[in-house]
C-alpha cells in the first residue's frame, strides 16, 4: 500500500498497471478534467514490440528499453520546462519507473484482479494485447511500494469516479 502523498505543483502522471486496467481510459478522462498533455504510451512502441504482442510473445527487457527511454524523454522534457502532463506506460517492474522517476513524477497504479483485468481484455476490440500475455504481466507486476511516490487507485469504480480520486488524492484541483 502507498503511503499519502503531499501536494505535488504540476506533477507529471504516469499512469501505469497490467494491460486492460483502463490506463488510456482514466488517462483522457484526467487530461479532459485537468487540460493537461497527454501521451499514450503504446504509440511510443516501436512497431517490432507491437508485433512482437500481437504475435502473443511477451516482451523482454531489451524490447523495452528504448521504449522506456522514450517515455523518459517525454516526462523529462515537462518536468523541466515545469508542464504538467500524463502518459500511459505499463511500468511493471520497479526497475522500469526508475527511468521514469523524477522530482515532479507521480505513479498512479490501477490496480485490479487478475479476473477483473481478463474480462476487460476478453471485451476489448482493435488492442494488439492479447489475453493471452495477461500471465506475463501479472508475473512481471512488482506494484509501487512505500518508497515511491505513487498513489494507488482500485478499479472497480467508474473511469470519470476514478480520474476524480486521483484528482482528490493528489491535490490536482
Amino acid at each position: 500500500m502507498t503511503t499519502p502523498l503531499p501536494a505535488v505543483a504540476r506533477p507529471v502522471l504516469v499512469l501505469m498497471g497490467v494491460s486492460g486496467c483502463g490506463k488510456s481510459t482514466v488517462a483522457g478522462v484526467l487530461a479532459g478534467q485537468l487540460d493537461w498533455e497527454l501521451v499514450e504510451g503504446d504509440d511510443l512502441h516501436p512497431p517490432s514490440n507491437v508485433s512482437k504482442m500481437a504475435a502473443g510473445h511477451p516482451l523482454d527487457d531489451d524490447d523495452r528499453w528504448p521504449w522506456l527511454e522514450l517515455i523518459a524523454t517525454w516526462i523529462r522534457e515537462r518536468t523541466e520546462s515545469g508542464r504538467p502532463g500524463i502518459v500511459t506506460c505499463s511500468a511493471l517492474k520497479r526497475r522500469y519507473r526508475d527511468v521514469l522517476r523524477g522530482g515532479r513524477v507521480v505513479f498512479v497504479y490501477l490496480a485490479g484482479t487478475r479476473e477483473q483485468i481478463r474480462r476487460r481484455l476478453t471485451a476489448r476490440h482493435g488492442h494488439f494485447m492479447p489475453t493471452a500475455l495477461l500471465d506475463s504481466q501479472f508475473a512481471d507486476l512488482e506494484p509501487p511500494d512505500s518508497g515511491e511516490a505513487a498513489i494507488t487507485i482500485d478499479i472497480t469504480a467508474a473511469p470519470g469516479a476514478e480520474a476524480d480520486e486521483i484528482i482528490r488524492r493528489l491535490h490536482l484541483t
